[in-house]
Order: structure tokens, then C-alpha cells, then sequence
């Protein structure tokens, strides 16, 4: 193929691969494509995607040309599309000089993008068009084709190690340029302060473009993140990203609106409510694509600690450093820092309150533990000790303060909305407490803090006290006092910048998030004892099943309810786990906040667990009021995690209760109409019978319901007061109706045939045996009521 041709097939070509931007071509479905179920075709896309494959080489043979190709700004992140069509450039560099209004005819606005750029634009948002794809199997994300495709392009354009391959050029001897900047078509106001591109900027100071090879290729490293960035993070409304900006380029941005508003004799209260309603983007990202976020997060992690020792000499360091290294040393801060911590924000405050934030919370702890991808690793040691956080990461837990403590505040309030009794919660609450009680982390965290919260009228006094001490030369005094101020300057630049300069710090170890974690500790504790109460409860079930246990039937089935959870269906190794897990967590939290023994035994107290006189439990936490007993919300905790329970029984007609599981609905209607008939027929002989004194009014009153008896019911604590009802005598042949009923009368007709007594017989023998055990019951209790189980 000619180069013209091939630059004409290539947007089908891509299109064809990583599908329509509208989702309705899926393509090759990379995200579902694996080895395991499709061996052929997944290496076959794997080598044909490599970053030496045959398509990479097609991108570098077009990129040699200068080709462009359009790219509709209407597929772009809600918030970057948004401000592009009100002519607002957004501050990322991806987008300047590229921006391209449509000609007469056409629709909407494009991005000419070079070859390089189209294939990454697609590749990356298909991450995000594609959501509906069709399924026919379980696919697991982290074995897909696109997730290894992912990881194989950051580990080729980001690498840990040496510098970025360069790409096969068709002449011999050349390289591939770098995309020439271009005129803008049209004048753009800015929402965000400009960040020089790491290309431009280091070519600047090379006396020729050729003298550094590397200076050529490192625009393809930045484009790459750049594109993974804006596609995959950069998803939420202009309004929120406005408040990290600076109040002058707020003022900015809103004298341009005023003017765009003016221009077209529109209201500016209602052309901010349309830019407003724009900017509101519907984001809901799925687990696949926090996962791979997440594997870009601890790339960059190791990308960014595989920067080089800085050289002692400021001169050897000026010209030793390279593009590459420079791109690694501002990496996260510039390019990933603000956009990730808006995504996790979102995340916190709008996924589900499921298992599936497991994801989130992985790739929230990766962020947080650089320690973990650097390229020294700690020695094996037999000993399970947990290892110390050095003191060289201070300065990234300080630039990141907001990541490691208003995210913690937002995992708290999610926390203690969640059903700790859930093994794949308590895993959660575990793993967040583990990773925050790494010894030093919360030092480190709380001099973040302080540095924070430190004024400038502070440093002279700091500089007093260096000063006075014996140990310090003046050398080491002249460059310790302002490091410290540099520091104060760096956290509180990066709190502002994120959250605005009106927001309201809330101290990880203040007494506000403190309350939280009593919070937490408490409803830990009530969810361990929960988790006991459903063991034993499972274990009590266990032992008391028998070979009739299929028709008889309990207290619990009388009064319909149920105190268990997930944890009966997963069985007592996981109920087992999730204690442990509780447990540790509990502990963790004890030593990053200094509870001490005291505090825990009175939230152990505050628990509920006691047990009262009669071995049974109290009923829920509730107030006394006029109406009787109110539920305060710890008895409702109590109530759906079956830590507590009221003691239901049926207080109505006992002959019109449902039909349980363990009756014959068919004879318990038919024994309902000949009791009525027969309690008709004979109401007034009933009567009589049981209002005589002697000895057959006992025997009568021990088989027909005595209304001048009222068994003591607990009734529900909201009503106090029930009006008894007066149904006079009457007879009862509902218990013939219970399975357990028929199976014993089948069992002793069975018995009484091997030894040769018949029907007949046998129910004769049952009569005369009831009648003398009724006789014998009359003399010793006459309240007790028969056929009521």
C-alpha cells in the first residue's frame, strides 16, 4: 500500500480494532478477549499491538508523514468537552494548538490529532465507551487483552529501566519527529495555570534537536500519560476543578464568560446555568477500569522511584540529567496528583456500599505506599514484623497530605455505613488499618499536619531555637530554616490548590475524626459480637437437626424471624476470618490513635452484649415515651445485624394465624370448617360444661379453650394496651394438621401392625392413653392449654 492509502484505511483501521466511539462497533473486544478461552485470537491482537508490532509501525511510518486526523471534541471527558465548546482551553497540554473548527457544512468541533496521538486517544477511551460489550463467559479484567496491552505500553514508554526504545524508522539512520507546534485556529481562554511541556522545555536548552536523541522521543512517554490521564481521570464538573485553581484565574475565566454571554444577548445568570448543566458529567466508573487505574498508579510508582541518585555537584547534575529523568522526578505531582485525587474523591462519595469498593480501596492504598514499588527491597526475614517507613518519604506523604486524611475521614463515614459482619468488609477495614498503622506512617502524617497548621510567625522562633543548639554550624542553620519553610509552603500549596483557599482543614488526629474512630471501634466490637451470636446460633442449628428435622418445627419459625446474615451461607472457617479480622483491625487502630484499655472496655460495655438473669438477651436499645419504647438507631443496628431481637408471638385468633410451613394448607381448611361446625353446634353444652366446678368442668376446661384464662403475652413496646377478645369455648383440630402430627399417628399404626393391632384398635388404644394422661395433667394443672405448640 502507498502511504496515501494507508492513510485513508487508517481511521477505519482503528475503529475496527478498539470500536466506535459510540459503542455501537465493539471491535475486537479486547476487554473480554483472554488466552484461556480464546488462545488464537488473543496472541494473534497481542503481536499485532505490540509497541514493535505491525500496527505501531504503520502509527511511526504515518507520524513520518505529518499525517492528522479528527478526533469529535464530543467524545472527550464531559468536563474538557464542555469547556473546549465554550471556548475555554483546558490547561493540559494534549489539547493546545489542536483544537479545529469545523469548516462550512460541517458539524462540531475536532481535534486534529497526529497518528500517534489517534491510536492512544482510542485505545485508552475505549476503556470507557465500550461498557455494554456482550459477555458470554466470566472475564476476569486483570487477564484481559487490554489490561496486558496497558501494562506492556507503560512498561515501553514509561520504562523502570534504561531509556524508551526507539521506534523503527523507514530511513535509514533518521528518527521520527516530534509534532511540530501550530498556530491555534482560533483564540482560547484558559481555565487552568499552563504547565510547560517537559519537550519543549528541555529542547530549548539544547544548542540542536539531533544532539539529544532522547529529547525526540520522550514527547511519545508524556503524550502517553497525558492521554491515559485525560481519559481515565479526568471525569467530573469544571465547578469542582475551578476551586483548585487560583482566585485570579477564577476571575479570569468569569470575565470571559460575562463577555462570551454578552456577545450573544444572553442573561448571565442563565449562561451560567447552562455552563453549569453542561459541566455535570454522569460518571460511573466500573470495576475494570479502577483496576486499571490502579495498574497505572503503581507503574508510575515505580517509574518515578527508578529516577537516579541526584549527583552531589549542582554542575555535573545540569548536564548529566536527562528528559527522561526529569519526566520521572515531576511525574505524579504534575501530570497524576490533582486528577486522582478528584477521581478517588468521587469514587468515596458514590460507589455502592458493596464488596466491589474493594477495588477502589486497593488502588487508593497503592497511591499511598510508594515504599512498595521502589527497586530496593527489604531482606527476608522469618520474623512477620512490620517493616518502618523511611524518613525519605516524608516529603511525598507531605505534598499528598489531603490523599492519606480527608480520604481516610471519607473511608471512616463509609465504614460506619457498612455491615461489618460481612467478611469482605471487615477484609476492608482491616487492610486500611493495617496499611495506616505501618510504624512511622502516622508521624510522618501528623508533621504533615503540623507543618499545615504551622503560621509564619512561627519560623523566626524555629530559628531561635536552631540557633541556640550546640551542635548546628552556621552553614547547616543557613539552609535548615528555610527547608522548613519550604516545606510549610509545599503542604499548604498542595491543600489549597486541591480543596481552595476557604477550605476548612479537618486534623486526622483532631478530636472530630478521633470521634470516628470510637465510632468505628464501637460498632467493630458490636459486629464481633454479632458474628459470635450467628456461630453459635449456626452451631446450636447443627446439633439439633435430626433425621425429622424437615417437618418440625422451632420458636423462630413461629414467630418469623430470622437473625442471620451472609455469614450462615459461607460457613464458620469464614465467621472465624472475619473475627480475626475485626480483631486485628481494632488493634491497629488502638496504636495509630493511642486508645488505650480503659476506652475499650467501655465500648465493649457500650456493646449491648450483656446477657440478662434468664440467660436470654435484652431486647434493643430503645427510650421510654409516651406511647411506650422508641428504637434509638443504635437498637436498629442492633436489629438488622441480629445482635438483638424483640420476642414476637402471634396475638390474634390462634385458629385464623397463616398456614405455616410445617401444616397441610388443604387439611387445615378442611379441620377450620368442621371445628367451626362442631363449636356452632355445640357452643351453649360447651358452655356448660365448663362453667361446672366438679371434676368434669377441670377435665372439660383442660380441652376447650378457657376464656377466663388470659396467658400473659409480651406485647410489641409501641402499644401498651390490647383489648381481649372473648371466644368463648371451643374446640381446636388444627395440631391435626402438623406434619410432625401425622408422622407420629403413621409411625404408631406402623408399630402397632408388627404386633398385629389394627386401625381400629390402635385408635382406640391412642383415646384411652390421651384420656388418662388428660386425667392425670387435670389434677396437677388445669391452665394448661392443649394443641397450642
Amino acid at each position: 500500500f502507498s502511504l496515501e492509502e494507508l492513510h485513508g484505511i487508517f481511521p477505519w483501521l482503528v475503529e475496527s480494532i478498539f470500536g466506535s466511539l459510540d459503542g455501537i462497533i465493539v471491535g475486537w473486544n479486547l476487554r473480554c478477549l483472554q488466552g484461556r478461552t480464546n488462545p488464537n485470537e488473543y496472541s494473534v491482537a497481542l503481536d499485532f499491538l505490540d509497541p514493535s508490532g505491525p500496527m505501531m509501525k504503520l502509527v511511526y511510518k504515518l507520524q513520518a508523514e505529518e499525517y492528522r486526523y479528527d478526533f469529535p471534541v464530543s467524545y472527550l471527558p464531559g468536563p474538557v468537552k464542555a469547556s473546549i465548546q465554550e471556548q475555554v482551553l483546558p490547561e493540559c497540554s494534549l489539547y493546545h494548538n489542536k483544537v479545529q473548527f469545523p469548516s462550512a457544512g460541517g458539524l462540531g468541533l475536532n481535534l486534529a490529532l497526529n497518528p500517534f496521538e489517534y491510536y492512544m486517544f482510542y485505545f485508552a477511551i475505549s476503556l470507557i465507551t465500550q461498557k455494554n460489550s456482550p459477555v458470554t463467559h466470566h472475564v476476569s479484567p486483570s487477564n484481559s487483552a487490554y489490561f496486558i496491552l496497558v501494562d506492556t505500553y507503560l512498561k515501553c514508554f514509561l520504562p523502570t529501566e534504561g531509556s524508551v526504545l526507539p521506534p523503527p524508522s523507514s530511513n535509514p539512520g533518521g528518527a521520527i519527529p516530534s509534532p511540530t507546534p501550530r498556530s491555534p485556529a482560533v483564540p482560547f481562554s484558559s481555565y487552568g495555570m499552563h504547565h510547560t511541556s517537559l519537550l519543549k522545555r528541555h529542547i530549548a536548552h539544547q544548542p540542536s534537536v539531533n544532539a539529544d536523541p532522547a529529547s525526540q522521543e520522550i514527547w511519545r512517554s508524556e503524550t502517553l500519560l497525558q492521554i491515559f490521564v485525560e481519559m481515565w481521570l479526568h471525569h467530573y464538573s469544571l465547578e469542582m476543578y475551578q476551586k483548585m485553581q487560583s482566585p485570579h484565574v477564577k476571575l479570569e475565566v468569569l470575565h470571559y464568560r460575562l463577555s462570551i454571554s454578552s456577545k450573544h444577548h444572553g442573561s448571565p445568570a442563565q449562561s451560567s446555568c447552562q455552563a453549569l448543566h453542561a459541566y455535570q458529567e454522569s460518571f460511573k466508573p466500573t470495576e475494570e477500569h479502577v483496576l486499571v487505574v490502579r495498574l497505572l498508579v503503581k507503574h508510575l510508582h515505580a517509574f518515578s522511584n527508578s529516577l537516579k541518585p541526584e549527583p552531589l555537584s549542582p554542575s555535573a547534575h545540569s548536564h548529566t540529567a536527562s528528559p527522561l529523568e526529569e519526566f520521572k522526578r515531576v511525574v505524579i505531582p504534575r501530570f497524576v496528583q490533582e486528577k486522582l485525587y478528584i477521581f478517588l474523591q468521587h469514587c468515596f462519595g458514590h460507589w455502592p456500599l458493596d464488596a466491589s469498593f474493594r477495588a477502589v480501596l486497593e488502588m487508593w492504598l497503592s497511591y499511598l505506599q510508594p515504599w512498595r514499588y521502589a527497586p530496593e527491597k527489604p531482606p527476608q526475614s522469618t520474623e512477620p514484623l512490620p517493616r518502618s517507613v523511611s524518613e525519605k518519604w516524608a516529603a511525598f506523604i507531605q505534598e499528598n497530605l489531603l490523599m492519606y486524611t480527608k480520604l481516610f475521614v471519607g473511608f471512616l463515614n463509609r465504614a460506619l455505613r457498612t455491615d461489618l459482619v460481612s467478611p469482605k468488609n471487615a477484609l476492608m477495614v482491616f487492610r486500611v488499618a493495617k496499611v495506616f498503622a505501618q510504624p512511622n506512617l502516622a508521624e510522618m502524617i501528623l508533621k504533615g499536619e503540623q507543618l499545615f497548621l504551622e503560621p509564619e510567625l512561627v519560623i523566626p522562633h524555629r530559628q531561635h531555637r536552631l540557633f541556640m543548639s550546640p551542635t548546628l554550624g552556621g552553614s547547616f542553620l543557613s539552609s535548615r530554616s528555610p527547608a522548613v519553610t519550604d516545606a510549610s509552603f509545599k503542604v499548604k500549596s498542595h491543600v489549597y490548590s486541591l480543596e481552595g483557599q476557604d477550605f476548612q482543614y479537618k486534623q486526622m488526629f483532631g478530636t472530630e475524626v478521633r470521634n470516628l474512630v470510637l465510632k468505628l471501634a464501637q460498632l467493630i466490637c458490636q459486629a464481633q459480637q454479632t458474628a459470635k451470636s450467628i456461630s453459635d446460633h449456626s452451631a446450636e442449628t447443627m446439633a439439633s437437626q435430626s433425621f425429622f428435622s424437615w417437618f418440625r418445627f422451632t420458636p423462630s419459625e413461629v414467630n418469623g424471624s430470622y437473625t442471620g446474615n451472609d455469614l450462615d451461607e459461607i460457613g464458620q472457617d469464614s465467621i472465624k476470618k472475619t473475627d480475626e479480622y475485626l480483631e486485628k483491625a481494632l488493634e491497629y487502630f488502638c496504636q495509630i490513635f493511642k486508645l488505650s484499655e480503659a476506652q475499650l472496655t467501655q465500648m465493649m460495655m457500650k456493646c449491648g452484649t450483656a446477657q440478662d438473669e434468664n440467660g436470654k438477651k435484652q431486647l434493643p436499645d430503645c427510650i421510654a415515651s409516651e406511647n411506650g419504647l422508641i428504637l434509638t438507631p443504635l437498637g436498629r443496628y442492633q436489629i438488622i445485624n441480629g445482635l438483638r431481637r424483640f420476642e414476637l408471638q402471634y396475638q390474634g385468633d390462634t385458629e385464623l394465624q397463616p398456614i405455616r410451613s410445617y401444616e397441610n394448607a388443604a387439611l387445615v381448611r378442611l379441620l377450620f370448617r368442621l371445628s367451626s361446625a362442631l363449636n356452632e353446634r355445640f357452643a351453649d353444652q360447651m358452655e356448660v360444661l365448663c362453667s361446672r366446678d366438679d371434676f368434669v368442668g377441670r377435665l372439660c376446661r383442660y380441652h376447650l379453650t378457657n376464656p377466663q384464662l388470659v396467658q400473659k403475652i409480651r406485647y410489641s413496646p409501641v402499644v401498651r394496651d390490647r383489648t381481649s377478645h372473648n371466644w368463648g369455648p371451643r374446640i381446636s383440630l388444627r395440631f391435626l394438621a402438623s406434619y410432625r402430627t401425622l408422622i407420629s399417628l403413621l409411625m404408631i399404626y406402623f408399630l402397632a401392625s408388627w404386633f398385629y393391632v389394627g386401625p381400629v384398635g390402635c385408635t382406640f388404644i391412642i383415646l384411652i392413653g390421651y384420656f388418662l394422661y388428660a386425667v392425670i395433667m387435670t389434677f396437677f394443672f388445669e391452665g394448661w392449654k392443649p394443641h397450642e405448640h
